[in-house]
């Protein structure tokens, strides 16, 4: 796991609006992007929408166009790997 996506897991131990994590995420916007989406398509953070209590499967498109409207939550995979990895 790198910094990066420790970083990251770090913060979505509870849920998370994804303009919050952006602000939490001291990394480049490219690169916070790519960490955040290897992060869901390895299943370690699952995301919310259109409010907090709602998962949805991930859309690339449907993401891209409301990114900031979503909520995201490490799962509890990410958690393992967060815990295992720190």
């Amino acid at each position: 796991m790198t910094d990066s996506e420790f970083d990251l897991l770090d913060e979505l131990y509870f849920v998370t609006p994804y303009n919050e994590l952006r602000q939490q995420i001291n990394l480049p916007e490219q690169e916070f992007e790519q960490t955040l989406l290897q992060l869901i398509g390895n299943g370690y953070v699952k995301v919310l929408f259109p409010d907090q209590d709602t998962e949805v499967p991930f859309e690339a498109e449907h993401f891209a166009a409301y990114r900031e409207q979503y909520y995201l939550l490490a799962t509890k995979a990410g958690l393992l790997a967060h815990n295992t990895a720190g």
